[in-house]
């Protein structure tokens, strides 16, 4: 049963947070790359983004305690009606930053697999039109491209999560403030340790050349 939900967009610490949470006691936690390396997992997101299939959330997150990253964002509304009694944690950034950083990594897995489709079929083929689907024509509207109109769907986002959230079950959160604010509003102890920093740049162009082979790869050489 999650008992926290992670609504900010990708690329605003949400691996960090993973790691973070479950080194709290919030594990394991559901993330995009669990879709990535599970081809039953995918099939299932498939079923709903692309097939247009009624989800059936429980069974989903069947197993673990917290989500971050991809679709608990863009389906944040569904998955916190779900689980109304779960916590919530909007991560935020810097609209630049967020975008400079998306386009350079996660945006040029789609650009280059249109450019250079991958064999019908295989895992980046699904995962591109999973993603495609979800994000790029879905959220996005397929102007990721155009700087202006995706920070305003950025920004529009993080606007929407804190007006749908009831104040005293929110958290907004940059992972750069650390466990302090994390820890407060978990009521949990603050860990000794240094937190986290997953997932920065160079780590999420390694995971693109990975899932996309040649494809993605062209575009982080």
């Amino acid at each position: 049963m999650l008992r926290l939900i992670n609504t900010g967009l990708g690329r605003t610490g949400t691996t960090s947070l993973k790691v973070a949470l479950e080194r709290l006691g919030y594990g394991p936690c559901y993330h995009m790359f669990d879709i990535v390396n599970d081809s039953d997992r995918l099939q299932q997101w498939e079923e709903v983004v692309c097939d247009g299939q009624r989800p059936d959330w429980k069974m989903l997150f069947d197993g673990f305690t917290s989500v971050v990253d991809g679709p608990s964002a863009v389906y944040h509304k569904d998955i916190t009606q779900t689980f109304p009694e779960a916590k919530v944690i909007l991560t935020i950034r810097d609209s630049e930053e967020w975008y400079r950083s998306t386009y350079d990594t996660l945006y040029q897995f789609a650009v280059r697999n249109r450019e250079n489709p991958p064999e019908p079929g295989s895992m980046p083929a699904r995962m591109y039109r999973f993603v495609n689907t979800m994000v790029w024509d879905g959220l996005f509207g397929g102007r990721f491209a155009d700087k202006g109109y995706a920070i305003d769907v950025f920004r529009r986002h993080n606007e929407e999560v804190a007006n749908s959230v009831a104040p005293g079950n929110l958290l907004t959160y940059d992972v750069r403030q650390g466990w302090q604010p994390l820890c407060a509003f978990l009521g949990v102890p603050v860990p000794a340790e240094d937190f986290p920093h997953a997932n920065d740049g160079e780590s999420m162009r390694r995971v693109i050349r990975d899932v996309g082979g040649g494809a993605a790869g062209a575009a982080t050489n």
